[in-house]
Parts: structure tokens; C-alpha cells; sequence
């Protein structure tokens, strides 16, 4: 009987090591370049020093000129980094229909918030996409933009109260108290007022989606490998607590919407409609909502948050910035839709700040059949993911002269028009492309174009704090930002700022929060604009 159990324990050992070698194998197989792995992450043994950003701009610059494609092991996983343009643009547009999807884990059955467009697979995903495309035109956003204007007069309220009374203030929690307010009123229908209860529940709630993680980083790992095995097991993503209230508030609003008549024009009303026409279930009304709310929160905010640092940095920016808002807010006799979409200088800043820091550093698409790569004879098998290394092609000194430089010119139409169309690659590309791009834009537009109109922001030098905050033995400060441990962690702003009106202002405190740079605004006394 031992004997036989001992047969049975090797002949197991031996038929996983089969297994394992053919998996850390699969691309020396397929005659592939690749970076060769170590047992047992992969390619993302550096995962607990290095962001995922840091780790593709390796990767990227290590075998951008080995091929048009390199082989990577995610742990036994193995997949496909794209490093030539022209591939990933036919990946994404032409070929869409072998890579329709993100491979993102989302359990519908349990967890029924966590499955939202960005999340959502196949012809449940091509319907819901067609259904809410028209939410995001230009036509519903013009009729949403007096609920952002709304927003940005309170914005601007609160900073001229906090320059007044010389209170601390952290730039970063500035924006997210205005994309909050956005959003909330946007996506839920509400009016959270951040600028006077920061501490209201929607924030409370909204912060632990973003930044509260259900499960430790080994959970994670294991439902990406084995989201089907996730799925049976009933594996949440989000925090039930804050799922429970996004839900209740969503079917309150419809419910009160509906009982008096209530059409204010916003993304809610649009939800509603749809929901009306047996179109979308309340929980993915909610689930809407709710991926709105995290993407244009955190993403917008923090976008806001360093187009402001860049601007600090470059005071010569700044100025065209300020003039193009100023100038489009006399041309059109206020801030209004036409004087935003009229600020093209600030328009170029935006991108320029999203191609420095995208939010997403790697774009994944998920193959749904066998796909034989043009022009070759490798072909990846139905159910690999792709890599495409955004953060590490906007740093490409090949695509980008000086690629750490901010320089908003880049995206003169001129020049953006020299460049291939996929060297920018913050909101995708394709019909997998971020359906809320042209919303996420107006509202950094409207957020930035406040402060602006406001106030004159000039740089100092202050390294030591920087030094101190991104300090080597916290790796783990900026899990949605990892952009920041790159060649500028040494730096830190100290920022001047002067209010336009006539009063004599106290000095003001202002730092970001955790995923950015510290930043100290000292008003003095104040000069015209």
C-alpha cells in the first residue's frame, strides 16, 4: 500500500511539474521573444517594490526593440505585451471582435454592482454600451453642464473662504470634494455639498470603494487567475456595506424621481429612462452609477489635482492657461459651455497631464478566440490577455521628445497630428474606449478653469519634504497612482498664490494627500490678475 502511495504522490509530482513547465515554457515554444521568468510570479516578482507602471516601463524598455510583441508570465499565466502601434491599433479597432474584453473580475450573481460596463463581458456589454453611448453626447452634456457650473461656483466659494481665513486645505481632497459633488448630483441625482459636510455619507461610502480594499493583495491575485473559480466560490470585490447604500440611494432617487415627476436632465434621468423601457434592471441602474461615480472621482480628481502641480512647475503654462480661460470667459460673458469647449490651451494641459500620469498605466484586453497575429505565425489562444504598456508608451523619448518635460504644445493639432494616433492612449481606444471621456474632460475643464479664473500659482523649490514622503520604505503609498515613484520622487512644490480680489490674505497650507506630491500654498497679499 505505501508503495502504491508513493507511485501515486510522484506520478502527481512529476504531472504538475509537466504542467508547469509547459506553462513557464509556452513562449520559447512559440519561437516568441520574452523576459524570462521567476518562479512563482512571473514577470511580477518586483510587484512588492514596484508599481505596475514601474514594472511595464521595464518590461517595455527592455524588448521594445526585440519585436513587435513580447511574451510575459503573470505567476503561470502567460500573456502578450504589445509594444508596436499599428498592432495595437488593429488589436483594439479592427480585430475588436477577438479582444472584446478587459478580463476584469466582476461577480454578477453576488456581487451585482461589481458588474458594470467597464466590467461586463460579451453581448450583455455590446447592448449596454449601445443604450448608454447616447448619455455621453455632446448634445447631454451640454444640458448637464449648468449642474457642473453649479458645482464650480461652490468650488470657487470655498477656496476664496479658505484664502480668507488662512485654513489648511489638501488640493487633492479640493477636487475630490468637487468631483464628488459632480458626480453625485450627475450619476445619483443628489446634492452632497462636500464643500460645507466633507464627511457626509457619500464621500464615507465612496472612499471605501476606491481606496478600501475587500481582500488582501494574495485574494486579488487569485481571483485574476481564477475568476470562473471566484465566481463559484461567491468572491465579493466591494465592500457590501457601501454597496448596500449606493443601492438604497439609488432606488430612493428613482423612486421619488418617478412619484413627482422629477426630470432634471442628468445621467440618473437617462439611467431611468432606460430602466422604464425594460431596458436595465435597478441593480444595473445602480451598478452604473456607481462605476461613474469611481471613475469620474478618483480619475478626475487626481487628473485636476497634478495638471495643477504642472502648472505650479511651469509658470510660463500657467500664464496661457489662465488667458485661454479668461479670454473664453469674456468672449462668452461667462463660464459657460461654449467658454469651456472655447479654452483650448487648457484642453492641451489636460492631455499633456494625462499622458504624463494616465490613471489606467496598462490597458488589458482579454482574446475570445484563437487569434493569429498578423504577418506572423504566432497565434495566442482563445481566453490569453494583452497587455498594452500605456504609462510606458507616453514616456517613449521615441514618440516624445523629452518625455518627461510637460509641454501642453505637444498637443497643438499640428503637432498631435505628427504623431500615430495611438502614442495616446489615456481613454483606449476602439468601442472598448472609456465611454465617459468627453464628461471626464468638461469636468476637469470646468474644476481647473475655477481656480484659474482665481488665482495666479507660482513654484518654489522644497525637496525635503518630498524626500521624506515618498520615502524608500513605503512602496505601498500609491496603489492608484503609481506614476509618482518615477525620476521626479524628489521633488516637492512650495506655491505662492496670490487671490485676485482686494483683501489681504493669510498664509494657506496645502498639500496632496498620500498619491501625490506635497504641495504649500502661501498667499501674501494679494495682486490683480
Amino acid at each position: 500500500m505505501y508503495v502504491e502511495l508513493i507511485i501515486l504522490v510522484v506520478s502527481l509530482l512529476i504531472l504538475c511539474s509537466i504542467a508547469v513547465w509547459r506553462k513557464i515554457t509556452f513562449w520559447s515554444r512559440q519561437n516568441v521573444p520574452f523576459i524570462k521568468p521567476q518562479f512563482p510570479a512571473g514577470n511580477f516578482h518586483e510587484a512588492d517594490q514596484l508599481s505596475v507602471a514601474d514594472i511595464s516601463v521595464k518590461q517595455y524598455n527592455a524588448m521594445k526593440d526585440r519585436g513587435r510583441f513580447v511574451g510575459l508570465y503573470f505567476y503561470l499565466q502567460p500573456l502578450l505585451m504589445i509594444t508596436d502601434l499599428d498592432l495595437i491599433k488593429t488589436m483594439l479597432i479592427k480585430d475588436f471582435n477577438s479582444f472584446p474584453s478587459r478580463g476584469v473580475y466582476y461577480n454578477a450573481r453576488d456581487d451585482p454592482l461589481s458588474a458594470h460596463i467597464f466590467s461586463i463581458e460579451g453581448e450583455k456589454w455590446r447592448s449596454l454600451r449601445t443604450r448608454l453611448s447616447p448619455t455621453f453626447t455632446s448634445g447631454k452634456l451640454k444640458i448637464m453642464f449648468p449642474t457642473l457650473k453649479a458645482v464650480g461656483d461652490s468650488f470657487g466659494e470655498y477656496l476664496v473662504k479658505i484664502a480668507g481665513v488662512g485654513s489648511e486645505i489638501g488640493v487633492k481632497d479640493a477636487f475630490a470634494r468637487f468631483t464628488t459633488d459632480v458626480i453625485g448630483s450627475c450619476a445619483f441625482g443628489i446634492e452632497c455639498n462636500s464643500f460645507a459636510d466633507p464627511n457626509n455619507e457619500f464621500r464615507e461610502f465612496g472612499h471605501k470603494i476606491v481606496n478600501e480594499q475587500r481582500h488582501a493583495g494574495t485574494m486579488r491575485i487569485f481571483w485574476k487567475l481564477f475568476p470562473e473559480l471566484g465566481n463559484l466560490l461567491g468572491v465579493k470585490t466591494l465592500d457590501s456595506n457601501a454597496t448596500q447604500f449606493f443601492h438604497k440611494l439609488v432606488a430612493d432617487t428613482i423612486d421619488y424621481r418617478q412619484k413627482n415627476s422629477i426630470n432634471r436632465k442628468d445621467l440618473m434621468s437617462s439611467l431611468i429612462e432606460l430602466k422604464n423601457k425594460g431596458e436595465l434592471t435597478l441593480d444595473e441602474v445602480a451598478a452604473q452609477s456607481l462605476v461613474f461615480f469611481v471613475a469620474g472621482f478618483e480619475t478626475s480628481s487626481a487628473n485636476q489635482t497634478y495638471c495643477l502641480y504642472e502648472l505650479a512647475r511651469n509658470p510660463e503654462c500657467q500664464e496661457k492657461a489662465r488667458d485661454s480661460v479668461l479670454k473664453a470667459i469674456e468672449t462668452h460673458g461667462g463660464l459657460t459651455y461654449e467658454a469651456v469647449n472655447d479654452m483650448l490651451y487648457l484642453d492641451q494641459c489636460i492631455n499633456e497631464t494625462l499622458r504624463l500620469y494616465p490613471a489606467v498605466p496598462v490597458l488589458e484586453r482579454k482574446s475570445s478566440q484563437s487569434y493569429k497575429i498578423p504577418d506572423t505565425d504566432v497565434t495566442i489562444p482563445k481566453g490569453m490577455k494583452i497587455h498594452i504598456p500605456v504609462f510606458a508608451i507616453h514616456r517613449d523619448e521615441q514618440l516624445y521628445t523629452d518625455p518627461l518635460k510637460f509641454n501642453p504644445d505637444r498637443f497643438l493639432p499640428e503637432e498631435a497630428a505628427k504623431r500615430h494616433p495611438n502614442s495616446f492612449l489615456t481613454f483606449g481606444d476602439g468601442p472598448r474606449a472609456c465611454i465617459g471621456f468627453r464628461f471626464a474632460i468638461l469636468q476637469s475643464k470646468v474644476g481647473l478653469a475655477t481656480v484659474l479664473s482665481k488665482f495666479r500659482i507660482t513654484p518654489e523649490a522644497a525637496k525635503q519634504l518630498l524626500d521624506n514622503f515618498l520615502r524608500a520604505d513605503a512602496p505601498r503609498l500609491f496603489p492608484l497612482f503609481p506614476f509618482l515613484r518615477d525620476g521626479r520622487r524628489n521633488e516637492v512644490t512650495q506655491i505662492a498664490t496670490h487671490h485676485s480680489a482686494p483683501l489681504q490674505v493669510g498664509p494657506i497650507i496645502v498639500h496632496l494627500e498620500q498619491t501625490g506630491p506635497v504641495i504649500v500654498l502661501v498667499a501674501t497679499t494679494p495682486i490683480p490678475l
